[in-house]
């Protein structure tokens, strides 16, 4: 166990942080033990900075006003393989929410110029596998990598009841729910299969979102789906779900194989606006999960997408939206994330 070190200050800006270096010249050698160093009082916010490396780490979050940053995306990587068919010693199975890199359960969290991944690999092997599971309010991340296959990003809270057993698991099975927010800013998320799902209202902003393909030439030649970005929750008393602002669809999935989303519950809300769409998504753009009833239900929309997965959306699901200019506006990510505490962190990160 590492000794704990006084927080170092930021003369500049008062700012009380830790260093966490692999090789041993930072106050820590891992992220978790830096977390776990951070005073407890819940009354000011403590940064966490990440030298260069690959950090193979299970975080767990749970101090409020933590903020982590690394040094680029591409140089610092927070990485782990649990997954869902992974079984506990007592032969009962991790299922989706106990496989998580990092679990933020804290409110006010921030994340800059780092990368989470799950490398446990496809979900035809080893089921969902999260790189993070975010359970917080007010989180935001900018300039972050997010990478998995199956379920990269789950945005809490659990909804009301599984789908399919009498439990979910993880560290959240059972709590209360809240109403939470989160943002994503200039990041980069990767996955193949409902790869961001979840209840949360999240803005994402200025992402790239790249599906990645998971089909053999044969499935592909077949026809075959080869994912879904989008699987919301979103609460019905819950105004919005998730809002893409500027965000660049890629792939390198075949032309016509994925869908923008699909329904994990009834009332799931989906928008993207003004972003760039690729080849690979399939002109109807959404599916119902072959729940019919969740047409009625669901809101799904766009407004002024582009690119060749764009071109042509009289081919969209009828029971999807193209916004009007006027409707447009409703989504700006003032209105989005505000609240009632006037939260706005495309202002000011943190």
């Amino acid at each position: 166990m590492s000794k704990q070190m006084s927080p170092n200050i930021d003369m500049d800006q008062s700012t009380r942080y830790y260093t966490v270096a692999l090789d041993g010249t930072g106050d820590y050698p891992t992220i978790q033990a830096a977390i776990d160093a951070v005073p407890d009082n819940g009354t000011e916010s403590f940064t966490i900075r990440i030298k260069a490396g690959v950090y193979y780490e299970k975080l767990d979050i749970e101090k409020p006003m933590i903020h982590l940053i690394g040094e680029g995306a591409e140089h610092t990587v927070i990485t782990y393989d649990d997954y869902a068919l992974k079984k506990f010693p007592d032969g009962s199975q991790y299922h989706t929410f106990y496989s998580y890199t990092a679990f933020i359960g804290a409110d006010d969290f921030t994340a800059e110029r780092l990368s989470f991944v799950n490398s446990a690999g496809p979900g035809k092997v080893v089921g969902q596998a999260l790189a993070v599971y975010v359970d917080g309010d007010r989180a935001a991340f900018r300039s972050c990598r997010f990478m998995g296959h199956q379920d990269t990003i789950f945005t809490g809270p659990l909804p009301e009841q599984p789908m399919d057993r009498s439990y979910f698991g993880g560290p959240r099975d059972g709590a209360e729910r809240r109403k939470l927010r989160q943002y994503f800013e200039d990041c980069y998320i990767e996955g193949d299969i409902d790869f961001i799902f979840g209840s949360a209202t999240v803005v994402f902003k200025g992402c790239e979102i790249f599906t990645k393909n998971r089909l053999t030439e044969a499935e592909a030649a077949d026809g075959q789906v080869n994912g879904w970005i989008t699987a919301a929750s979103t609460p019905e008393d819950v105004r919005y779900g998730y809002v893409f602002l500027d965000c660049d669809l890629t792939s390198n999935a075949p032309p016509q194989s994925v869908y923008l989303g699909r329904p994990w519950r009834h009332h799931a809300k989906v928008c993207f606006l003004n972003c760039w769409i690729g080849a690979h998504v399939k002109r109807e753009g959404w599916h119902n999960w072959n729940k019919t009833d969740a047409e009625q239900t669901v809101q799904y929309a766009e407004y002024n997408s582009a690119g060749p997965g764009a071109e042509d959306t009289s081919g969209r699901v009828p029971w999807a939206k193209l916004l009007t200019e006027q409707e447009a506006v409703e989504y700006s990510i003032s209105r989005v994330l505000s609240g009632s505490d006037g939260w706005q962190p495309h202002e000011k990160l943190g």
